[in-house]
């Protein structure tokens, strides 16, 4: 069984080497002997023959193949792109004796259906999602633009074509029928977006890094994520300011991302957030973890617009994983109804001054439970949602013999 897997994203993207790879050696677990795998990326950079040479290399140590095509934002040039890249696809199809074709997410999905009608080769949909809808909702598109109108087409046609969609919420059926009149409960799967459940404790002496960023005794928030785009912006600066206030001058505010210093200095000014308040790093992704030790609690400030209700949010499983309660908008994926229920985080329903003093109240009653006691419920429930167990089982239906 030969496979084909499609991105839409660069090799080096965090999208591919933490939420594609992890799950490609899952897939690759559940094959027959002597199958393969093709990788194929859009590289948003030019890649020198030396490295691309070296990253086929290391990608073969994985026994994973890797093919990739440059990306071209959508516009004119990259629809004249696609009347090359789909021949170029079909011809790895034919050569390589592809019998799958595996979409991540519905970009891809929707190169995938082509390749899928032109080779007539059966068509897996992974992590899908409603996107074309969301980028409307978070105002990149609108719903006159052709790329809307084109990928909310494709996205249609994909979720017909399918023999399997492995989508990241229980409600993605419920989408996929009220948004385009299709019943996919029967080839449907839920694969969350899975972290990797440690169970071993973690030896990081957190002191030196407290020392070095100035934390001793305040109530620390941290938030690993960009601001805009799917995200809300202003309103995080709000939710630090009530937080600034709520825990008077115990408060501190890890942000890690590139969000430009001028930007996040017009916010404090505006709503009189003390300069020592917020602490912005960008670090790698393998150094957000350490960071996470020194926070009480975390935020995911996702817009609650109604397709988020269908997609998902890979850092609250990072998050619980590290034991940390949520502050988190409603609707979002299964998350906001997990995190109610189990009482380990608390809904922002807006973000006006009373109704976030009652959210830190909340949050006041949740931490007031034993540390370690709280620490552990909260990774059990990672355990249960987040773990890479529920992909591979998903996996092991199609894939296993």
């Amino acid at each position: 069984m030969n496979l084909l897997i499609l991105t839409y994203w660069s090799l080096s993207d965090a999208l591919v080497q933490t939420y594609t790879l992890p799950y490609v050696k899952l897939i690759q677990n559940q094959l027959p002997k002597n199958s393969t795998v093709t990788l194929f990326t859009l590289e948003q950079n030019e890649i020198d023959s030396e490295t691309k040479a070296n990253k086929t290399v290391e990608l073969a140590k994985q026994e994973i193949q890797w093919i990739s095509f440059n990306y071209t934002k959508f516009g004119i040039l990259a629809l004249l792109k696609f009347s090359w890249l789909i021949p170029y696809l079909l011809i790895n199809v034919f050569t390589r004796k592809i019998n799958i074709i595996h979409s991540w997410c519905t970009p891809a999905g929707a190169i995938g259906y082509l390749l899928s009608i032109f080779s007539n080769t059966p068509l897996v949909l992974d992590s899908f999602e409603p996107h074309a809808i969301s980028m409307v909702e978070n105002g990149t598109w609108t719903k006159n633009s052709l790329a809307f109108k084109l990928l909310f087409y494709l996205e249609k046609k994909q979720t017909q074509r399918a023999k399997y969609i492995i989508g990241l919420t229980s409600k993605t059926p419920e989408y996929a029928y009220k948004s385009y009149g299709i019943d996919i409960t029967r080839k449907h799967f839920v694969k969350p977006a899975c972290v990797e459940i440690e169970n071993k404790k973690n030896d990081f002496d957190v002191s030196s890094l407290k020392e070095t960023l100035g934390i001793q005794h305040q109530t620390v928030c941290i938030y690993a994520g960009k601001l805009g785009g799917i995200y809300l912006y202003e309103e995080v600066f709000k939710f630090i300011k009530a937080a600034e206030l709520h825990y008077s001058e115990g408060f501190s505010f890890i942000m890690l991302n590139t969000t430009p210093k001028n930007e996040v200095d017009f916010f404090s000014q505006k709503y009189d957030i003390r300069k020592s308040t917020i602490i912005q790093r960008f670090v790698p992704h393998h150094e957000v973890e350490h960071y996470m030790q020194l926070a009480h609690f975390a935020l995911n400030p996702v817009k609650p617009v109604p397709s988020k209700r269908y997609c998902t949010s890979i850092k609250d499983g990072e998050y619980w994983q590290k034991g940390l309660p949520i502050f988190i908008t409603p609707n979002i994926s299964d998350d906001s109804e997990i995190i109610i229920n189990n009482n380990i985080g608390v809904i922002i329903a807006q973000f006006d001054s009373e109704h976030l003093k009652e959210c830190f109240n909340q949050m006041d009653c949740i931490l007031q439970q034993n540390r370690d006691e709280l620490q552990s419920k909260i990774r059990g429930i990672a355990e249960k949602y987040r773990s890479f167990a529920l992909a591979e089982k998903v996996y092991k239906e199609i894939y296993g013999n």
